[in-house]
Order: structure tokens, then C-alpha cells, then sequence
């Protein structure tokens, strides 16, 4: 069983990557957000699941952490109804803050699932329910964002902005946390820092 591999990223498209590891190129499935950090060219080290698929026959998925891994494993073997390509599209939701994932099912809170995440409300139910006493077991990467994104003065009227141009909450919010890592003023006018959502949203 094919357990981490390291090699060449010969080329990447939404969903998967292929990695040249000894001359022979594994195509392994990733979160979208794992993809990203990602380049051709670059040398990149993945610890790897095999699933069995019906018509694919054998499927290897890709994480860059064991973590990433480990939370993987847990939405598969966890939630009902949930195969590995499910569990992955979970796991690309919840990596945009594990830590605050994390909260949010140890405190029983939809609204963060749904509203952050962008989680649909029987997802978020469902995740509650089948996670709600096993999320201890779950490695905390990061810290919070969202308390430091909720403290911001201009945090309501930018999403209370976006949200009157038609974008979701979820949408502005990660919107928002991109210009929070990339070191947004908070003391600029508030029509420009909704300018700069709106570029980050049009990309």
C-alpha cells in the first residue's frame, strides 16, 4: 500500500496531480485548496490513501499534511454515506480553518458551518451529529481566523456591501480572509477595502 510519495509535480489540474516519482507518474486526487499550493516543476512530498473504486478500480488521494490525512480518514469513516471523493470535498472546506472547523463541531454550531464553510444546513447537521464526540482525536492546525475577522471595524459593512451586490456570505467571507492574510489596511476607507474584495471575488 502506497502510504507518502515524493517527487516532481509534472502538472496539476483542479482536482488531482501528477506526481513523477522514479520515472513513473502517479495521478493522486486533492483537496482544490492543497492543489494551489502547488507548481509544476516543483518537487513536492504528499502522504497518500488508496481507495477502491467500482469503476476506477484503484484511486490514490494526496494530502500535505498527515493532519490533512487524518481529518480525511475521519469524514470518510465517520460520516454516513461517505466515500472518499466526499470526504475530500469536506476536507477542502474545513482547511480554511481546521481550528475553527474544529470549534464549530465541538460547540454544536451550524451557523459557522454553513455561513463559513459553506456547508448546506443538512450537511452541517450531519457533520455535527457525526463528529460532535470524535473531534478530539483531530490535530488543530493554525489558529482561529474568524474571531479576527468578526473584531474588524469594517468587517459588517463589507459584507453587509457584497451581500447587497449578490455574493454569498460565504463568498465575501473568504474573500475577506484572503485580503486579511495578505495584510489589509483596516484603517482604509471602507470603499476601498470593498474594492479589494471585489477584485479578490472577480478572479
Amino acid at each position: 500500500m502506497i502510504a507518502y510519495l515524493k517527487g516532481t509535480v509534472l502538472e496539476t489540474s483542479d482536482d488531482s496531480v501528477v506526481l513523477l516519482c522514479g520515472g513513473v507518474g502517479y495521478e493522486v486526487n486533492m483537496a482544490h485548496s492543497s492543489i494551489l499550493e502547488l507548481e509544476a516543476g516543483r518537487e513536492c512530498a504528499l502522504y497518500v490513501a488508496e481507495s477502491i473504486s467500482p469503476y476506477d478500480g484503484t484511486v490514490l488521494y494526496g494530502f500535505l499534511a498527515k493532519e490533512d490525512k487524518e481529518l480525511w480518514t475521519l469524514f470518510k469513516t465517520a460520516i454516513p454515506n461517505t466515500g472518499a471523493k466526499k470526504a475530500l470535498e469536506f476536507l477542502n472546506k474545513a482547511l480554511r480553518s481546521v481550528a475553527d472547523f474544529h470549534a464549530a463541531i465541538v460547540k454544536r454550531d451550524p451557523k459557522i458551518l454553513t455561513g463559513i464553510f459553506g456547508f448546506t444546513a443538512k450537511t452541517a447537521e450531519k457533520l455535527i451529529t457525526s463528529l460532535k464526540d470524535k473531534m478530539d482525536a483531530v490535530s488543530v492546525q493554525g489558529s482561529s481566523k474568524i474571531k479576527v475577522l468578526d473584531d474588524a471595524p469594517y468587517m459588517s459593512g463589507v459584507l453587509e456591501a457584497l451581500t447587497a451586490l449578490g455574493y454569498s456570505a460565504p463568498e465575501s467571507r473568504r474573500a475577506m480572509e484572503q485580503l486579511y492574510n495578505e495584510g489589509i489596511d483596516p484603517h482604509d476607507k471602507l470603499e476601498n477595502i470593498i474594492k479589494q474584495a471585489l477584485r479578490v471575488l472577480k478572479k
